[in-house]
C-alpha cells in the first residue's frame, strides 16, 4: 500500500505542478510509491488547472519554408509542335470480334457490352457465355426476355377464393 497524501506531499505536488513539470516527473520526485496516475488524480481533486509552462519534450526548432519565387504572369504560349515520331511496329493482336453465334465467348474474351448469359456446365471445358451484343444491361435481347419476366397480375377474387379454400 502506498503512503497517503500528507501535507508535505500535497505542498510539493502543488509547487512542482505550477512549475510546469509533468505528472511523471512529479511522481518520480515524490517517490514512495506515488504513480503518475495518482498525481493526475490528486491534481484533479485539488482543482489545479493552470501551469507556468507546459512541460514538453525538446523538439526541433521550426524553420519557415523558403519563399517561392513569384510566378511570372504571362499569357499562355502557343501550342508546341510535336515532331513526327516513327510509329513502333504494333505487336500482333488477336482479332476480337463480336460473336454471332451464342456460346462462343469465354471468360477471357467477354467484353463490357457482350451478353453474359452462361451456357453449359461451369465445371466442363465447353462452358461459355452467349457473347452476343448486350442490348441493355448484361444480356442480349433474347436472354433478357428469359431473365427478366414481367410481374404477373393477380386475379383479385379468384386468388381470394383460392386462398380461402385452404381454410374451409
Amino acid at each position: 500500500m502506498t503512503a497517503g497524501w500528507t501535507e508535505d506531499r500535497v505542498g510539493a505536488l502543488k509547487k512542482l505542478w505550477l512549475e510546469g513539470q509533468s505528472a511523471s516527473q512529479i511522481a518520480k520526485q515524490l517517490g514512495g510509491g506515488v504513480t503518475r496516475n495518482a498525481v493526475i488524480g490528486k491534481v484533479h481533486r485539488l482543482g489545479l488547472s493552470g501551469r507556468a509552462a507546459p512541460s514538453q519534450p525538446a523538439r526541433a526548432t521550426f524553420r519557415p519554408s523558403r519563399p517561392r519565387p513569384a510566378q511570372p504572369t504571362q499569357a499562355p504560349s502557343a501550342p508546341r509542335r510535336i515532331e513526327a515520331v516513327q510509329p513502333r511496329p504494333a505487336a500482333p493482336q488477336l482479332p476480337v470480334a463480336m460473336p454471332d453465334l451464342p456460346g462462343t465467348a469465354t471468360v477471357m474474351t467477354l467484353g463490357a457490352h457482350m451478353c453474359k448469359w452462361p451456357i453449359g456446365d461451369p465445371s466442363s471445358t465447353e462452358f461459355s457465355f452467349c457473347g452476343r451484343r448486350a442490348s441493355e444491361g448484361v444480356y442480349c435481347v433474347e436472354h433478357a426476355r428469359v431473365a427478366y419476366q414481367p410481374a404477373m397480375k393477380r386475379g383479385g377474387a379468384t386468388d381470394l377464393a383460392r386462398s380461402l379454400r385452404r381454410y374451409i
